[in-house]
């Protein structure tokens, strides 16, 4: 909805405020569905796959994971392409219909005892689909909050997008700890576990309502959908540098993500020896301080630029991982665990709560959310999405600590990029894109 002149600046910052929270709560429940895979696989792996020891059942389900990401970048670019075409709403609207349709699937799929091979067959075209949107999610709601956001707090706005995709994770968590109450082991590995899959998929398809009534970007609007060249890859690549500065970004910063959050909660399990429920706390508390953070340190960016932010994440996340997992390994006791997990999500929010708006700064409207989305969800699928089983496998192999070098050597690479990018909200392709 355009803004009218005249408007009190009141009334104008409570309507950014209204978008960013319909665009939020959507990527909430995406985000919930995403990582309630992982959250519950301890207790599904068993289900969908053959009996063996407890490390095989998670590399198996670990793969799976991997799989769904290979999907990301597939949805980054049909995604990112349809709302760059056809607007941030519309596109918004089909990844949360096809997050409700992988949901679904997983929580009627029956075990491997019942349908044999066919159940992690379906298992995998589920986490297919969940990656295709996944893979659109991001790009077009890191696009939506950028440009929605009132010039001057931008960072501050679109570190929402991490707000609300880390308490996904929290509330899939948190369902996981209620379930862990209520229902005994034996009955989570049996059917409790199809719980949180059956209010993900409810929780999408309500979303999926809502979003239909959002406001479409006023950048959108201003730009039209008369221009062929919109959202095309022939467009995209007229801007090579942008395109390689997103994966440079984002290499470093997708593995140390997923290492102190998706993979952090097996570590704590299988490496440290903390038993299930003890970890789903340490998580939860973890991570909802790291949801607090998020807009601190974006608003932080509003003040003093991106670079110094990437810059602290990548020189601390060079030098602390390895000490870090080390001491994490190594202790059995939940509050020096929590504390550790915390220290690494402190460290990881210098990327986590501006990477969207570093990236959505880099690219004018009409390739936005392509460009945002296809270079990201490349390199989440190689990086990102394999960190766990890299992580998995280097244990089975019994060198679980090369895995250490592996996550700090690439936030290395990463912060060589920081180290030589310009500062992205001194020249804003958003801010050129403003009335």
């Amino acid at each position: 909805m355009a803004v009218e002149a005249g408007t009190g600046t009141g009334v104008v910052e409570r309507r950014v405020v209204a978008n960013v929270l319909r665009g939020s709560i959507g990527n909430l429940i995406e985000w919930y569905d995403w990582y309630a895979y992982t959250a519950f696989s301890i207790y599904f792996a068993a289900a969908f796959f053959p009996k063996g020891d407890q490390t095989a059942q998670l590399l198996n389900t670990a793969a799976v994971f991997a799989v769904g990401f290979l999907m990301r970048p597939l949805g980054g670019w049909l995604l990112g392409r349809y709302a760059d075409r056809h607007g941030r709403r519309a596109a918004l609207t089909l990844s949360v219909s096809l997050m409700a349709l992988g949901s679904l699937m997983i929580a009627l799929t029956p075990s491997f005892a019942t349908i044999g091979v066919a159940a992690p067959i379906l298992l995998v075209t589920a986490r297919l689909l969940q990656g295709l949107s996944v893979g659109g999610e991001y790009s077009t709601s890191a696009t939506y909050l950028s440009e929605v956001a009132s010039k001057g707090r931008r960072g501050f706005y679109s570190s929402f997008q991490y707000v609300t995709l880390t308490a996904g994770q929290l509330l899939a968590l948190g369902v996981q700890i209620v379930l862990q109450q209520v229902l005994a082991k034996h009955e989570m590995q049996s059917w409790g576990w199809r719980i949180a899959f059956v209010v993900g998929a409810t929780g999408a398809i309500i979303v999926m309502y809502l979003r239909r009534g959002m406001d479409e970007s006023e950048s959108f609007r201003r730009e039209g959908r008369t221009s062929e060249s919109r959202g095309s890859l022939r467009a995209l690549l007229q801007y090579p540098k942008e395109c390689l500065l997103v994966v440079g970004l984002t290499l470093g910063g997708t593995v140390a993500f997923y290492t102190y959050t998706t993979y952090l909660q097996k570590f704590m399990i299988n490496t440290s020896g903390i038993d299930a429920a003890t970890v789903s706390w340490i998580n939860f508390l973890a991570l909802l301080v790291f949801v607090v953070i998020q807009p601190v340190a974006g608003a932080f960016s509003d003040r003093i630029g991106r670079r110094p932010l990437l810059l602290a994440f990548g020189v601390l996340g060079t030098l602390g991982t390895v000490p870090l997992l080390t001491a994490l390994a190594s202790t059995s006791e939940a509050v020096p665990a929590f504390l550790l997990m915390l220290a690494g999500l402190v460290v990881v929010t210098g990327y986590t709560s501006i990477n969207a708006i570093v990236k959505a700064e880099l690219f004018p409207t009409r390739i936005r959310a392509l460009g945002v989305g296809l270079p990201y969800a490349l390199t989440v699928a190689i990086f990102g999405g394999t960190a766990e089983y890299v992580a998995l496998g280097l244990k089975s192999a019994g060198h679980e600590s090369w895995f250490y070098w592996y996550v700090s050597g690439c936030v290395l690479v990463s912060l060589v990029v920081y180290g030589t990018m310009r500062e992205t909200s001194k020249e804003s392709t958003l801010e050129e894109a403003s009335p």
